[in-house]
């Protein structure tokens, strides 16, 4: 399983091409959605979703409703020091 895969929350499919983390999505992921629960992570640390573009906006509004997106870059971005 590579790295991708395993922030994505999806086994891997075999082909090692990150998925959207939306439940029973199987599409490719293009998104990073970063976020962190500010009640039980520390202020710099990032948890990651992926999202496909279809699943994009409804995954960052569900972040964003309860306090927890803090940013969403395109996958090939890079983050600073943050891990799921």
């Amino acid at each position: 399983m590579n790295l991708l895969d395993s922030l994505s929350g999806n086994p891997d499919t075999g082909a090692g091409t990150p998925v959207c983390s939306r439940k029973a999505c199987r599409l490719n992921a293009g998104w990073q959605l970063l976020w962190n629960n500010p009640r039980i992570h520390t202020p710099e640390r990032r948890k990651t979703w992926l999202a496909c573009d279809e699943h994009r906006d409804w995954l960052e509004d569900y972040l964003r409703t309860r306090g927890l997106w803090k940013e969403t870059l395109p996958l090939n971005g890079s983050t600073e020091g943050g891990t799921a």
